[in-house]
């Protein structure tokens, strides 16, 4: 992003998206992002400031010389960097009201929420030793085509299908990552329906008598066929076991040998002898669902899984769009805020995508 939309006419779209200047004051004050009238003058400049710096291809002392260059403010890195690590609180809340602006309206057709995350590294050699990561917990919702949950966590969180509130209607989609029987019940309950990629050996599968269910047999006796619609049952923690719909079809030939290939050279890299079942289960694309065979014949769910790479899509987006790496500092409530910078002009991006991209996801399949 460059920095001179900041300053011309697109900086007053960008205001009022984020409800005018008056909303923006009230909320840097609440947040204590912004206290009181000094060198910089009101929040407005404030948030130009930590968005040309988050934003912006150069540092601190860049940002803070461009500033002093534009007329906008002088102040030194130092300075700004303090300021910076006050905006946490205060981008959280921008990025809270964006995601609400967004939000389909109760009255259309039945949400559809992509769940997933992403990473960037954090930077410093200790974290780098360590594997140091953010991690940014997203939904994706459709039809409405936006982001409508963003959580910011370092890597010790796990990914859960039940993070973000549950609307009664939905239909969670995931992939194999989330299938936590537990997790998925908590969704269910809440009147939610999930559909979650499975891998063979991730869950304690079991038949309708609480005994264990062989997969792999069943995958060999259905391979003729190339596909198996039918009741299993997953072990749980707590609780009884949860009763779901395993959906299974055999992939093509060639997409079959590249999951072949795939799990070979991972055998190899782990230095272990690959399990003939797992060879059997490369062949075919498993998931489980709360959606009745009725409402949603095996077309129709296999359709609804394909829908999960516009998340994936939407991850791009955010880091070529927006340009979201790893952030350059080691203090984490700098780094917050220059992730939280991302996230928040990426919701302010979205509704404008469609305009300059070659193919509008209205029209997409």
């Amino acid at each position: 992003m460059i920095h001179a939309p900041l300053l011309n006419e697109d900086w007053q779209l960008v205001v009022d998206r984020l409800g005018g200047a008056e909303a923006i004051e009230t909320s840097a004050r609440q947040a204590k992002a912004f206290l009181r009238a000094r060198v910089i003058k009101n929040a407005i400049d404030l948030l130009r400031l930590v968005l040309a710096y988050c934003l912006g291809p150069g540092g601190l002392r860049s940002t803070a010389a461009w500033a002093s260059a534009s007329g906008l403010v002088d102040l030194s890195n130092v300075a700004l960097l303090q300021r910076l690590r006050r905006c946490g609180d205060w981008l959280g809340v921008l990025v809270g009201q964006a995601l609400a602006s967004g939000a389909p309206a109760a009255s259309r057709a039945r949400l559809i929420r992509l769940i997933d995350a992403t990473t960037v590294p954090q930077a410093g050699l200790a974290a780098r030793q360590q594997n140091g990561l953010w991690r940014i917990h997203s939904a994706f919702e459709l039809p409405a085509e936006r982001f409508g949950f963003f959580e910011l966590t370092d890597q010790h969180e796990g990914e859960r299908l039940d993070r973000i509130a549950v609307e009664p209607g939905e239909i969670r989609i995931a992939d194999r990552a989330y299938l936590h029987p537990d997790r998925i019940a908590a969704v269910t309950a809440a009147g939610g329906d999930i559909l979650v990629r499975a891998g063979w050996k991730s869950a304690g599968w079991l038949d309708g008598n609480g005994q264990r269910f062989n997969l792999i047999a069943a995958l060999r006796d259905n391979s003729e066929r190339g596909l198996i619609d039918q009741t299993i049952w997953l072990r749980r923690q707590h609780g009884p076991a949860l009763g779901l719909r395993l959906v299974a079809i055999r992939k093509p030939p060639q997409a079959a040998q590249a999951a072949r290939r795939k799990a070979r050279r991972q055998a190899q890299q782990g230095g272990h002898q690959l399990a003939q079942d797992t060879l059997v289960a490369a062949d075919w694309v498993l998931l489980v669902t709360s959606l009745s065979p009725e409402a949603f014949p095996t077309a129709d769910i296999l359709a609804l899984y394909r829908l999960r790479w516009r998340i994936e899509l939407a991850f791009k987006r955010l880091k070529s769009l927006v340009g979201l790496r790893g952030p350059p500092g080691v203090d984490a409530r700098s780094a917050r805020s220059y992730v939280l910078a991302h996230l928040l002009m990426i919701l302010l991006l979205e509704p404008l995508i469609d305009e300059f991209e070659d193919s509008p996801r209205a029209t997409a399949a």
